[in-house]
């Protein structure tokens, strides 16, 4: 009877792993988000992203998004689902996305979708970066709407066909002081709701 304990705990064995791998990658279930090893102010990050100590989830996650895995010191890179309220954040909703100058040579914030894409329309408008941003003249205090329609003016972001989504701020060669104590140093950009389904 040990070979039919051994052939159950090995069928279990590989269910949970492929399960486990199939979720981190994002291709099936709502997929992972990078962890919370660094919380700065509700946008999440994980230093060994980019490093060879990164467990194989965050690894399965980095490839099927496709961060590219910039070391550190090239790149770090924070994520945040949820507005300024906790609340969730959802294609129905209409957001201010709001920071200052970011401790970095250069940053952008892109929108990714429920399934961890960007999202599936032709609106062309899924980030907002540094130079958008000083075009603007906003290098040192910026904002932009993320919504699913583009506004009547301003800086736009959009979610159509989103769902429920998530932020990702990249920062391009990161300023040694954010390195060393990332969540005093870094002031994220807040996220306002400023109206859900047509009313505020």
């Amino acid at each position: 009877m040990k070979w039919i304990a051994l052939v159950i705990g090995c069928v279990f064995g590989l269910a949970a792993g492929t399960a486990s791998a199939l979720a981190a990658a994002g291709i099936v279930g709502p997929g992972m988000r990078l962890g919370g090893v660094i919380d700065a102010n509700g946008w999440l990050s994980d230093w060994t992203v980019g490093s060879p100590s990164a467990n194989p989830w965050t690894r399965a996650y980095i490839a099927r998004r496709g961060l590219l895995a910039l070391t550190k010191e090239e790149a770090v890179y924070f994520t945040r689902a949820k507005d300024d309220t906790g609340r969730p954040l959802t294609e129905d909703c209409t957001y201010r996305v709001s920071g200052e100058t970011m401790p970095a040579l250069w940053w952008s914030v892109t929108l990714y979708d429920a399934k961890n894409y960007l999202p599936p329309n032709t609106d062309r408008a899924l980030a907002y970066d540094l130079t958008k941003a000083t075009n603007a003249g906003q290098a040192e205090n910026w904002s932009f709407l993320v919504a699913p329609v583009r506004p009547a003016e301003g800086n736009w972001v959009s979610s159509r066909s989103a769902d429920n989504f998530d932020l990702t701020l990249r920062l391009y060669k990161p300023d040694a002081a954010l390195l060393d104590d990332p969540e005093s140093v870094l002031t994220p950009p807040s996220i306002e709701r400023l109206s859900c389904g047509g009313q505020s």
